[in-house]
């Protein structure tokens, strides 16, 4: 097994436990899923961290096991000098591929099975997970690489309610009985949604979750989403696929996800029980019902926003202007229906945004959707270095300096280039600023 400096003492301490003590009537009888990297499990810390999942069983927690291959997968193809086209599960399986994943597969759940029996702990692998094929994307043939199809709920929760834990592997059957491959963050993601755990939990050799050196403890989903549609190359490139399915999971129901670093000594049970944890936390927040825009949007946003423009409430943009900047356009979603939305222009300088677009449907006015859009732009300019945020308005000034705090500003100090627009467009719309800093 692999060692790193990263394995310590544990960080909660004898004072802790009255803090635990807490949580036991929160969790009990909760379902945990966890997903355990295929690096992890070959690391020295993997013992323990069965010990983590042996404390939380004997707190009645209910744990669903999901295990990667990815590394030994990658050493099998090298020792065997066997060429295969994808280590982790993220792109197509070929035959050769699926043939040694599949005794990989197999040989890992079996180590994880005896690991568990000797903590006493009972557990089975299972079948409860049918796959289906993923076919073509994007023109390439994914071969024998599966998604998940069903779900056996009924066995989980039998073999939940029999105190047993269910040991999932990334290979799965499909309705004919034949194997695929599913990416073993994608499975996680799914089982935590559809048999309703209340976390979900990547266990990895990587670190939290870190943008420009700082540590993202807690993220709401919504900021999640941001990050991996603009600004994915800030997330280390292992951890994109657990990020995407956080995101996913969350979305789906489950009301948190963790990616925590499984080689730090007692990390599974610090994220847990501890306040601060030591991974990042993705979370349904106020805010989970703010989005980015996507290019399916574009109709939607059109349409609630022509009242508006008859009124002269907003600037009047075409369909294909707002197909162009989809990507700046944030979304206020209720079931599926789009009821509000909010774009963002940021400056050459990328110190100063612009609010604008904000509007949300007559029926939801006057429920704070309004508020809450342009909170959450305020938090996403803090978090990308802006430094002041600008809103321009013929109709909107009391919403903006009495209700979200904006304050009057002048013309002058607006950018060059908006400007020059604004003495354009002829609207003598007033200019309400907000700083950041």
């Amino acid at each position: 097994m692999s060692t790193s400096p990263t394995t310590g003492d544990s960080l909660i301490k004898p004072t802790d436990l009255r803090g635990i003590l807490k949580y036991v009537p929160i969790f009990s009888d909760q379902v945990f899923v966890i997903a355990l990297d295929g690096s992890l499990i070959a690391h020295e810390n993997f013992q323990n961290v069965l010990l983590d999942i042996a404390v939380l069983r004997s707190l009645n927690i209910k744990v669903v096991l999901a295990y990667g291959i990815g590394l030994q997968l990658q050493g099998a193809s090298k020792l065997k000098n066997v060429e295969v086209t994808d280590y982790h599960g993220e792109g197509a399986t070929d035959n050769t591929t699926l043939t040694l994943a599949m005794k990989i597969a197999g040989e890992v759940g079996s180590l994880i099975a005896q690991e568990l029996t000797r903590s006493n702990l009972r557990c089975v692998s299972c079948n409860g997970v049918r796959a289906k094929s993923i076919g073509i994307v994007k023109g390439v043939d994914q071969i024998n690489s599966g998604d998940v199809d069903k779900l056996d709920r009924k066995l989980f929760d039998q073999l939940l309610n029999s105190q047993t834990i269910p040991i999932v592997s990334p290979i799965a059957l499909d309705r004919n009985g034949a194997p695929l491959r599913i990416n073993s963050d994608l499975l996680a993601a799914e089982l935590a949604a559809k048999i309703k755990a209340s976390k979900l939990i990547y266990m990895t050799t990587e670190a939290a979750i870190c943008v420009n050196n700082q540590t993202l403890e807690n993220l709401p989903v919504a900021e999640l989403e941001i990050y991996l549609e603009n600004n994915s190359n800030l997330i280390k490139e292992r951890l994109i696929s657990k990020a995407r399915h956080s995101a996913q999971a969350v979305r789906m129901g489950t009301p948190r996800a963790h990616i925590l670093d499984g080689r730090l000594f007692g990390a599974l049970l610090n994220e847990v029980f501890d306040k601060v944890g030591i991974g990042t936390m993705i979370y349904s927040d106020e805010y989970q019902s703010i989005r980015p825009a996507h290019k399916k949007d574009a109709q939607s946003i059109y349409d609630i926003t022509r009242n508006a423009v008859r009124s002269e409430t907003l600037f009047n943009r075409s369909k294909k202007h707002i197909i162009n900047e989809i990507n700046n356009y944030l979304v206020y979603e209720i079931d599926g229906s789009i009821i509000g939305c909010m774009h963002l222009r940021k400056y050459s300088d990328s110190t100063i945004t612009e609010i604008g677009s904000v509007y949300v449907q007559s029926f939801y006015q006057g429920k704070g959707v309004g508020k809450k859009l342009i909170k959450y732009a305020i938090k996403l300019a803090h978090l990308d270095g802006t430094e002041k945020i600008f809103a321009m308005t013929t109709k909107a000034s009391e919403f903006f300096e009495k209700v979200c705090n904006f304050k009057e500003g002048k013309i002058e100090d607006l950018p060059l280039i908006r400007q020059e627009e604004h003495h354009a467009n002829c609207r003598n719309s007033k200019v309400f600023y907000y700083p950041i800093i």
